[in-house]
């Protein structure tokens, strides 16, 4: 019944001149969603939509699901198109949609119209109420209802013309590529999935970082986050995963250093090996799953303290959500049932039984003087043997 479907975006459309950048790397990411799925499809963008048009048979809800996690996308709607738009013609192709569309035709309905081709003899409105008429006609069953109908008949006059009912929710935003690349800390907990995938919502691109502290934390807490990686690639793309050996500068902070400042310290040499490994990478910010006050080293005073070592930016997309906010994301992006397997990460096994809250930046500056001796030579033994993990996405 489809042949093709419509594609609709939002804030793209306020772009102004550089617009048809954004719709050209929203068209490639089309594409390579649709890649992976049975099927071919072609590509086009046309004043103000993009359409997808099946170049053979196809899973309608293979590609929708696909479709709906391209950032950039605010809805999709697959459409029957009518290739003769003479009125005779294009009322009788919406009457047989309607037909095959639905059994039960016994609804309210409304139909609205977008007019690209100037040059049609029916303006919008005219579309509306004849087409609307003709309906009413041909089936008695159907009533019109203008304020809150059954169903909306959306036909869309251009060079051909479309005809539609079903609109399913696009996943929003940007573009991925339109706004450069980031390197995220992925741990595995809930939150850091997340802010991944609020931040490429944004159009950015996202590598990413992950501190492993063995024997203290399983390889199978390190394949938790390797698979976290591969769910949330599914909406940001492929993902270079950086794995950092992190044990011995945990220890040795463990062995010099105040335990009531031990998360501070091991999160500030955190963010200095994730600049380092964003700079190599070409990254134009650090990101995390920060949120205010939710745990001891996410308060206002151990944010600034954390802050205080990068010379990059970092995005925090979480700063201001609570829990539940973070957690009904997770569920969304199907995140969730991994981030709570019980395999903890190197920041809980860690942990100090009275962290400070309110770190003083002077006092945390002090204390790092004792890591002096012998923290550069451990950090850039991490760095060099890292592991990288290419994840297809």
């Amino acid at each position: 019944m489809y042949q093709a479907f419509l594609l609709k975006y939002a804030e793209i459309g306020i772009k102004g001149k550089n617009r048809y950048k954004f719709e050209n790397a929203l068209c490639e990411q089309v594409r390579r969603h649709l890649e992976r799925i049975d099927g071919s499809f072609r590509v086009v963008r046309e004043q103000g939509r993009i359409f997808v048009e099946a170049e053979e048979d196809f899973d309608l809800e293979d590609a929708v699901e696909a479709m709906g996690r391209v950032f950039g996308v605010s809805s999709i709607s697959p459409v029957t198109v009518i290739e003769d738009k003479e009125w005779d013609s294009l009322t009788k192709a919406v009457g047989d949609f309607v037909e095959e569309q639905y059994r039960d035709r016994t609804f309210s309905f409304k139909v609205k119209c977008r007019r690209s081709d100037k040059g049609y003899p029916y303006t919008s409105p005219e579309v509306c109420v004849e087409m609307g008429s003709y309906l009413l006609g041909r089936f008695p069953g159907l009533s019109v209802d203008v304020h809150s109908p059954d169903v909306f008949i959306w036909v869309e006059v251009r060079e051909k013309a479309y005809v539609y009912s079903k609109v399913y929710r696009g996943a929003g935003g940007m573009p991925l590529g339109t706004n450069g690349k980031a390197m995220l800390l992925l741990s595995g907990g809930i939150d850091s999935p997340v802010a991944g995938y609020m931040i490429a919502k944004r159009g950015v691109f996202v590598d990413a970082v992950y501190f492993h502290a063995p024997p203290y934390t399983s390889e199978r807490a390190k394949q938790k986050v390797v698979d976290l990686a591969n769910q949330i690639s599914r909406y940001t793309g492929p993902i270079r995963l950086h794995v950092v050996n992190f044990t011995e500068i945990q220890m040795y902070i463990y062995e010099q250093c105040p335990h009531e400042e031990l998360t501070i310290i091991m999160r500030r040499y955190m963010m200095r090996i994730a600049q380092h490994i964003a700079e190599e990478s070409g990254c134009l910010g650090l990101v995390t799953g920060e949120s205010i006050g939710q745990v001891a080293s996410q308060t206002m005073q151990s944010l600034a303290a954390t802050n205080d070592v990068c010379e990059l930016p970092v995005y925090r997309p979480l700063i201001a959500f609570d829990k539940q906010e973070i957690v009904d994301v997770a569920e969304k992006i199907g995140t969730y049932e991994t981030s709570i397997q019980p395999y903890e990460d190197c920041c809980t096994i860690f942990v100090a039984k009275h962290p400070v809250t309110k770190p003083v930046l002077s006092v945390i500056r002090r204390s790092e003087e004792k890591l002096a001796e012998k923290i550069g030579d451990m950090v850039t033994e991490a760095l060099e043997t890292r592991e990288i993990i290419e994840i297809d996405g």
